[in-house]
């Protein structure tokens, strides 16, 4: 996986099909330390190449001895460089240095209680603690001369470590919240073992992005497509922060916002940071093309499309730029298999289905970046706390949460019924907590009581989950009295609503969006 890497030294993660794989990366860069995830083939030579703080070989869902499961090249063991071994990684490591791995008919899943032994790993935690296990197969006899520092019932060696060699193996998941101690784990990992500094902050990447997108484009003209989102945003204030007025932003006004959000996009952006700034408002047009139409597929292309045409209108009255930022994250890199497909604009990103025929080469300032590590940047820069902790929002925006035709009647009930559930769910301090929280106008209509007066009226469901990373949510338990309110304000301040009811499905089997 190549990578436009970062100034610091990483801790390269490497991926063996694990679940956790990205969580893995992302609780080391928690502890300030930058990590990279790089595919289980990597080179000892590549490796040795990239001058590595620490390895950490990940889990997996394979066994060492299955045909085709994941291998790494062993002389990664010789490189004298600090490595942990997790889970699958852990039994890889004790299989390619001697040891065995057997499946003894004994699994375990979940929480279990290990016992800790010693050892530099378990430095100042609970010698008796909680872990996340999962697995079958089990590590029945360590590398020669590697000492068993932890176990649990069902697992002798659940930990070993060979100190003269820098390899550490755990047969549980210390990246994951229900391994209470599993921070503090890793932390004796990176400073103890790998002596890894804690300078992977946001004034550093600010620092470092600010320099890379200087030598990119010189002094040549960019443009920016805003959306009104957290990554666009900050991508936008980083190339301004760096280049200045060298650099314009395009945002679009498709009229399918929240209430009031393409007037905090203008003002903070033109106002506050007095970045040269073109608003299009285009919603006459933009539900001129969704006349009649349905589908969300196609409401998404047609709005996608309308997008293109509107952006390309703007940018030709700019005349020749060279650049276009776009707010690519970390996560999509690693989606997309590394940087093979850099030069491509990606449509489900900020910029909203850009033709790949246009001209301009990218600037990805946020490419090194986890969705976590935007905000925290984003709050560095001075962005309004309204737009760092904004959750997230579909392009097509309110069109694809009214099922069935999109029309201005709709659209302003649905822009109401949304801007009252955000409005109680931040009174109530809930609105961090959740992943998305939003409202959903179906294509139907049913009857009430209002007044002495019977109604037939649209229903407005509530839709909150809570999440890591949207891959998979959880409906999220909002309490009765919060719910009470909302429904409340929303039948009684809204024309032409009479019922709230309140989606309780997980994903999967349902999606977070409806649509």
């Amino acid at each position: 996986m190549e990578l436009p890497v970062a100034e610091e030294r990483p801790v390269l993660v490497v991926d063996l099909g694990g679940q956790y794989s990205q969580l893995i990366a992302r609780r080391v860069r928690e502890c300030r330390v930058y990590s990279e995830l790089v595919a289980h083939d990597v080179s000892a030579a590549r490796i040795r190449a990239r001058n590595p703080l620490a390895l950490i070989l990940s889990g997996g869902p394979a066994s060492v001895y299955a045909e085709g499961a994941p291998h790494v090249d062993p002389e990664l063991f010789e490189l004298g460089i600090p490595t942990l071994g997790i889970c699958y990684g852990m039994q890889l490591m004790a299989l390619d240095l001697g040891g065995a791995v057997d499946r003894t008919g004994v699994s375990e899943f979940g929480k279990t209680s290990l016992e800790a032994e010693g050892g530099r790993l378990f430095e100042g935690v609970p010698e008796e603690q909680t872990v996340w296990m999962s697995h079958r197969d089990t590590v029945v006899r360590a590398p020669e001369g590697a000492d068993v520092v932890a176990s649990s019932p069902a697992t002798p060696i659940a930990a070993f470590e060979s100190p003269e060699r820098k390899l550490y193996g755990v047969q549980f998941h210390p990246e994951v919240v229900h391994t209470p101690h599993g921070q503090d784990i890793l932390k004796n990992f990176l400073y103890g073992v790998a002596d890894a500094p804690a300078t992977w902050t946001a004034t550093a990447v600010i620092e470092e992005q600010v320099e890379r997108i200087r030598a990119q484009v010189g002094r040549e003209r960019v443009l920016c497509a805003l959306s009104g989102g957290v990554d666009s945003a900050v991508a936008a204030l980083l190339v301004h922060k760096a280049i200045g007025d060298q650099l314009t932003c395009v945002f679009v006004d498709h009229g399918f916002l929240r209430k009031d959000e393409a007037v905090q996009v203008v003002e903070t952006f033109r106002g506050h940071f007095h970045v040269p700034l073109i608003h299009v408002q285009a919603e006459e047009r933009f539900l001129a093309r969704l006349e009649g139409v349905t589908d969300p597929e196609e409401k998404r292309r047609r709005i996608g499309e309308e997008f293109i045409r509107v952006f390309e209108e703007e940018a030709a009255k700019l005349g020749k730029i060279r650049y276009l930022v776009q707010g690519t994250l970390y996560s999509d890199v690693i989606e997309s298999g590394g940087s093979e497909n850099a030069a491509t604009i990606k449509s489900h990103h900020n910029v909203g289905g850009l033709p790949e025929d246009m001209e301009m080469e990218l600037v990805e300032p946020l490419r090194l970046l986890f969705k976590d590590e935007v905000r925290r940047v984003g709050a560095e820069l001075g962005l309004p706390e309204r737009m760092v902790w904004r959750q997230p929002f579909p392009g097509p925006g309110l069109s694809i949460r009214i099922i069935g035709e999109v029309t201005y009647e709709r659209l302003e009930i649905l822009r109401a019924a949304d801007s009252i559930l955000q409005e109680e769910i931040r009174r109530a301090g809930l609105y961090r907590e959740l992943w998305q929280s939003f409202a959903v106008l179906p294509a139907i209509r049913s009857v009430g009581v209002q007044g002495d007066e019977r109604t037939y009226a649209y229903p407005i469901v509530i839709r909150a989950v809570t999440s890591e990373d949207a891959m998979t949510a959880d409906w999220a338990r909002l309490p009765y009295d919060l719910l009470e309110t909302i429904s409340s304000r929303i039948i009684n301040e809204i024309p032409g609503v009479n019922r709230v009811a309140l989606d309780i499905s997980s994903k999967p089997p349902s999606t977070i969006e409806w649509e």
